[in-house]
């Protein structure tokens, strides 16, 4: 059954952009290439970096996840952003749901990622953030 993944990444300075947006380009090549990887967005609204992308299952969105540049990369996004949230679910088509839709359920099911210098609203366990 395919496998839905939504982030939201706000960057806390502008500082970590070039740093962040280097590993962000890798870790989009690496997705592109994975094995079971169906589709790959990736947006800006409301000043947070958002990425939803289509999986073939459960199990090969875990081996992206857990391998190669998006492994080196996700250590760094407690210190880079302020907040970090993202949620994962399993549907019937192998179609990536429309981004207000994907929002919805980020904020509905999704969970917060610990940082080290949290906003206020993460800090409260809010996934915040509004796409399309």
């Amino acid at each position: 059954m395919p496998q839905v993944s939504i982030t939201r990444l706000r960057i806390r300075s502008a500082r970590f952009f070039l740093p962040f947006f280097w590993h962000t380009y890798r870790s989009l090549r690496q997705a592109r290439a994975a094995d079971g990887c169906l589709a790959v967005q990736v947006n800006n609204f409301a000043g947070a970096f958002w990425t939803l992308t289509l999986w073939r299952d459960r199990a090969a969105m875990r081996g992206f996840m857990l391998s190669g540049a998006h492994r080196k990369a996700m250590p760094k996004l407690a210190k880079w952003c302020d907040e970090a949230s993202l949620a994962h679910w399993d549907q019937e088509t192998a179609a990536l749901p429309p981004w207000p839709e994907a929002s919805r359920r980020l904020g509905a099911e999704g969970r917060t990622s610990a940082l080290d210098h949290p906003s206020p609203a993460h800090a409260a366990g809010k996934p915040l953030g509004t796409a399309g």
